[in-house]
C-alpha cells in the first residue's frame, strides 16, 4: 500500500471503530438514544477534527463517551501515522525502512534521517501546548465548575482547540457565553494559531530565536533567515488573520444580532476570534446564522484555505494559496519560474497546489449540489456554509447540522472524510510522483487558446 492508501484506510478504520464504540449503550447518557448514523457522524467529526455535531456533546454522552470522543480527537489531531510511529518507538522497536518512507511522505519531508526524533518532537509539542492551554482555561473554568469539573473541561477544550476540532462540552452555544471573556478568547486563539502554523514553522522560529539570544543573529534579520516554507506560512497567516479581523469588524460593526451591542474592545476581540476560528477550529462566540452576507462569504473563503501543513488544521492550506497566488503574479510578470524571497519554488509543488485546490473546489461543488438535492427545503446559504465547513474540517454551522436528514448526514460524513484525507493524500501523491518524474522524454508542444 502507498502512503496515501495507508492514510485513507487508517482514518476510515479509526472512524468505523470509534463509531461502533460510541454506538454502545454505555456511551449514551440516560434519557437519550444514539442511532448508528449519529454515532458514526460523531466519530467522523472527531477523527477528522471538524466539530459538526448532530447531538449536543455536553448532555448526550456519558463520561465514557466523552473520553472516547477526546481520544478520537487526539488521534485525529496528532495524525494516524505519527501515532503508530510513536507507539513503535515507545516499545523500543526500530522503524523499518518502509515506515520511515511513510513518515517522510506523510510529512512531505526532503530526507529520512532523524524521523524518530521528529515524531517524538511532534508528540511532545502537542501535549506540551495542550497542557499550557489547559492551565490557562483552568483559571476560568475551575471557579465556575469546581475543581473536578473545571479541570475536565479545561483539558477537553484545550485538546479540542489545539487539534482544531471545535468540539466542546459546555453546551449548545459553544463559547458564546464567553464572548466578553479575554482569558478564554485569547487562550483559544493562541492554541488555534499555534496548531495551525505547523511544527516545522515552530522549530524554525525557535532556532532563529535561539540564535538571536546567543547573539549569532541580529533581530532585524530573523524573518529573512527563515526557511521559505516558514516565510510563506507566517506571511499568509498574518494576512488572513489580520485582514479577516478588520473586514469582519467592519461588516458586523452595526449588526445588533452579532456585535452591534458590544463595546469597541469586545467587537475587536469577537472579530479576531471569528477570523481565527474559521481557520478550521470550529468554536464560536457569535451566532453564525446572524452573520451578514459579506461576513458569510469571507468566512467561507477563510474556512476553505484553513491552516498550514504539518499542523493539526485542515483546509486547502496557506501554502497552497500562497503558491497559486505567487504563480499568478510571476506569470503576469512574464517570469519562467515562481519565485519568492530569493528562492525558486519547484514545479511539482505548484502542480500539487493546483491539484489540491482544484480537487477541493470540485468536492465542495459536488457535495453542495447533493446536499441541496436531498434537502430541498433548506436555505441555500446554510447548505453551502455547511459543506464548506465540512470539507475544510472547520465545524461552524448556521444551524443546519442538527436538522440534517439521514441522507444529508451521510453526505456531510463523506465530505468531512474527504476534507481531512484529501489534501494529505493528494499533496503527498503529486509531490512524490513529481520528485520521481524525469524530464528526458517530453511530447511535442502545441498551442491552445486560454481566456
Amino acid at each position: 500500500m502507498t502512503t496515501a492508501q495507508v492514510i485513507a484506510c487508517g482514518f476510515a478504520l479509526l472512524i468505523l471503530t470509534g463509531g461502533l464504540i460510541l454506538w454502545m449503550p454505555f456511551c449514551t447518557a440516560a434519557g437519550h438514544s444514539t442511532s448508528f448514523i449519529d454515532a458514526f457522524f460523531t466519530a467522523t467529526t472527531c477523527v477528522c477534527v471538524t466539530g459538526l455535531v448532530t447531538v449536543t456533546t455536553a448532555t448526550h454522552w456519558t463520561l465514557i463517551g466523552k473520553i472516547v470522543i477526546l481520544i478520537l480527537i487526539q488521534i485525529g489531531g496528532i495524525g494516524f501515522i505519527a501515532l503508530a510511529s510513536i507507539i513503535f518507538i515507545s516499545l523500543r522497536k526500530k522503524l523499518s525502512m518502509r515506515s520511515r518512507k511513510m513518515i517522510q511522505e506523510s510529512y512531505n519531508l526532503d530526507q529520512m534521517s532523524g524521523l524518530a526524533k521528529l515524531v517524538r518532537r511532534v508528540v511532545l509539542c502537542v501535549f506540551g501546548a495542550e497542557a499550557i492551554g489547559a492551565v490557562g482555561y483552568a483559571f476560568c473554568f475551575i471557579p465556575e465548575f469546581g475543581v473536578p469539573g473545571g479541570i475536565w473541561r479545561s483539558v477537553f477544550i484545550s485538546v479540542s482547540a489545539f487539534c482544531n476540532a471545535g468540539v466542546d462540552i459546555l453546551g449548545e452555544n459553544s463559547l458564546m457565553p464567553y464572548v466578553d471573556n479575554p482569558l478564554v478568547n485569547f487562550v483559544t486563539i493562541l492554541l488555534i494559531i499555534a496548531a495551525g502554523l505547523g511544527f516545522i514553522v515552530w522549530w524554525d522560529v525557535a532556532d532563529k530565536i535561539k540564535k538571536v539570544c546567543c547573539r549569532k543573529l541580529s533581530v532585524h534579520r530573523v524573518f529573512r533567515s527563515l526557511r521559505l516554507h516558514s516565510k510563506l506560512v507566517l506571511g499568509t497567516t498574518a494576512i488572513l488573520v489580520l485582514g479577516g479581523t478588520v473586514l469582519i469588524f467592519l461588516f458586523e460593526y452595526n449588526n445588533p444580532e452579532t456585535m452591534g451591542n458590544m463595546s469597541l474592545g469586545q467587537k475587536l476581540m469577537a472579530s479576531l476570534f471569528q477570523s481565527v476560528t474559521t481557520r478550521t477550529a470550529g468554536f464560536l462566540t457569535v451566532d453564525q446564522g446572524a452573520l451578514s452576507g459579506a461576513s458569510v462569504i469571507l468566512c467561507m473563503f477563510l474556512m476553505f484555505i484553513g491552516g498550514s501543513p504539518m499542523g493539526t488544521a485542515g483546509g486547502m492550506k496557506t501554502t497552497t494559496l500562497a503558491v497559486i497566488v505567487l504563480s499568478m503574479i510571476c506569470n503576469l510578470q512574464g517570469k519562467t519560474d515562481v519565485e519568492f524571497g530569493g528562492r525558486r519554488i519547484r514545479k511539482h509543488y505548484i502542480h500539487s497546489a493546483v491539484v489540491v485546490m482544484g480537487a477541493g473546489f470540485g468536492v465542495f461543488l459536488t457535495m453542495s449540489i447533493l446536499l441541496a438535492a436531498v434537502m430541498p427545503g433548506a436555505d441555500l446559504v446554510d447548505i453551502i456554509y455547511e459543506i464548506g465547513s465540512a470539507i475544510a474540517t472547520v465545524g461552524l454551522t448556521r444551524g443546519l447540522t442538527p436538522e440534517l436528514t439521514t441522507a444529508g448526514k451521510w453526505i456531510v460524513i463523506v465530505t468531512m472524510y474527504l476534507g481531512r484525507i484529501g489534501p494529505l493524500t493528494l499533496g503527498t501523491a503529486v509531490v512524490v510522483r513529481g520528485q520521481k518524474r524525469t524530464e528526458n522524454t517530453r511530447l511535442a508542444a502545441e498551442d491552445i487558446m486560454i481566456g
